[in-house]
């Protein structure tokens, strides 16, 4: 039995459940191995709505993940805190820049761009678009400024990721650091 969340923290492993009927399901353990947050994602929403639990029985929600669009190829995500109500910001995919480089705008709840998630990696990118079982590194920037790296881990069977920000001088609110990982399982994920 798995009990809920109490704190946001700096390093989490992100993965992708193997099996899944209608959606994907999601988990993010802490270091130590712990439940951390479930993701269940559901099948068939015309209008992209995610909702992050600190719980398996998804009674503790945490956060809230709405696309402002229906099926917008370069769509923004509200990530909104769920027990305030407080929108903490969004993240809007590049497009067509994303076919080529996984890259999302980071904004602020006014919608003023602040950062950046852009998958690193040089030539790589371009061969990993064709050999999908190269893992791909994000860094996520705020101001400019390096605030934390999602690796996915190689592992051709099951999508997951190592995330870590705690390289970065803290300028990153936490609930949107998980809100970009659960967009990095869910959307860009989706596409393998």
């Amino acid at each position: 039995m798995s009990t809920a969340v109490t704190t946001y923290q700096n390093q989490y492993v992100a993965k992708k459940a193997l099996f899944s009927f209608l959606g994907n399901t999601f988990r993010i353990f802490g270091t130590d191995g712990s439940l951390q947050f479930y993701i269940k994602q559901k099948a068939f929403k015309l209008k992209e709505e995610i909702n992050v639990f600190g719980d398996e029985a998804q009674t503790n929600k945490r956060l809230t993940i709405t696309a402002r669009g229906i099926g917008d190829f370069s769509g923004a995500y509200d990530v909104v805190d769920a027990a305030t109500g407080e929108k903490l910001g969004a993240a809007k995919r590049a497009g067509l820049k994303s076919i080529f480089r996984d890259e999302w705008t980071l904004l602020d709840n006014e919608d003023k761009e602040v950062g950046k998630v852009l998958e690193t990696g040089g030539a790589m990118i371009v061969l990993r678009k064709f050999l999908k079982l190269i893992p791909q590194t994000y860094h996520v920037t705020i101001d400019g400024q390096l605030e934390g790296v999602i690796k996915q881990k190689f592992n051709p069977f099951q999508l997951g990721y190592d995330v870590d920000f705690t390289p970065g001088p803290g300028k990153l609110d936490p609930r949107m650091g998980v809100g970009i990982t659960v967009l990095l399982l869910a959307i860009e994920g989706g596409k393998d």
